[in-house]
């Protein structure tokens, strides 16, 4: 497989909801990481996605929204993962990091560089990226 999907994150399905025209897969990419996905009934079906099959995450660098730990209240993102910043390259118009959210998985996520600025996140800080679960889409080999 092939994606320009910066994030891609193996793991196995530990629960699948089905609705008449979506559904809810959650995947379990690390010991207490788990990456919630809204996808459609019939992509579901299609991809044979029931508990214990294995499959991917795949998200858009664009899609993760980056905050300082602490600094934010509730949210409407089905996916809040903690982590530290291990890699910061700022850009002309843009900022990318890495966040480690632990089980040797590096989250990346693009922002603007205004963005950035006004964030002050740099390496070894603690930050929280939130990440919508129908922004996620999900693979299987």
């Amino acid at each position: 497989m092939k994606t320009s999907a910066r994030n891609q994150f193996p793991g196995i399905v530990e629960s699948v909801t089905l609705g008449p025209v979506n559904a809810e897969v959650v995947l379990k990419v690390a010991d207490g990481v788990t990456i919630a996905a809204i996808i459609t009934r019939r992509s579901a079906d299609d991809l044979g996605l029931a508990v214990g099959v294995p499959a991917t995450a795949l998200i858009k660098a664009s899609f993760v929204i980056l905050a300082k730990d602490g600094e934010i209240g509730r949210t409407s993102a089905r996916n809040t993962l903690k982590g530290t910043i291990v890699r910061r390259i700022d850009g002309v118009v843009s900022t990318e990091y890495g966040l480690d959210i632990g089980g040797g998985l590096t989250l990346t996520g693009v922002v603007t560089k205004g963005s950035a600025e006004g964030l002050v996140l740099d390496v070894g800080d603690k930050a929280i990226a939130l990440v919508k679960a129908p922004h996620i889409i999900i693979a299987v080999a």
